[in-house]
């Protein structure tokens, strides 16, 4: 095998790059803001602590969809740490077309505009700060503004090798003597 060309891709990279994330534990979320065609969100296990002083999270979000063109146009947006309570909202929200913010959804509209979803652990009020284009998506950079949280002790809901999982007391490892 050759060199490769500057910039070229490995044959086999992709498929191994995605296999080690599969592999690789996440916290899921939902991110959401207000579209010019009405609330939008997502599912996102990409969602990172960047920095505490000041609070800043960064998120991964695929560019091409109506909800990621939405969310990155958005002055403001919400992220919603997710509890194994909200399975089903992670699985609506990552299903494409699927109609996300009906009647039977329990959300309101914040002060500010965003779409804010009652029942998850934690609510993220955010505003975007930068956006970087990598790949097929953008790393968009969030001020965080307001914390909401619901006081829930549900354990978070967990995203690996394609399966939701429960992150609690239970899975703690100990540490040896």
């Amino acid at each position: 095998m050759g060199p490769t060309r500057p910039g070229a891709q490995p044959p086999g990279l992709a498929d191994a790059f995605r296999a080690a994330f599969s592999a690789h534990p996440a916290g899921v979320a939902i991110v959401t803001a207000s579209g010019p065609n009405g609330p939008a969100g997502i599912t996102a296990s990409s969602v990172i602590s960047v920095s505490a002083e000041p609070p800043v999270l960064a998120v991964s979000i695929t560019r091409g969809t109506e909800s990621g063109a939405a969310l990155l146009a958005g002055e403001t947006l919400a992220v919603h740490l997710l509890t194994t309570a909200n399975r089903r909202l992670a699985e609506l929200f990552a299903r494409p077309g699927s109609h996300r913010f009906g009647f039977d959804m329990d959300w309101y509209r914040a002060p500010t505009g965003e779409p804010i979803i009652r029942g998850v652990g934690t609510v993220l009020r955010c505003k975007p700060l930068d956006r970087m284009p990598a790949g097929t998506g953008v790393v968009l950079a969030a001020q965080v503004l307001q914390v909401l949280d619901d006081g829930s002790s549900a354990p978070a809901l967990v995203y690996q090798r394609r399966m939701y999982y429960a992150l609690d007391a239970w899975s703690t490892l100990r540490p040896r003597s």
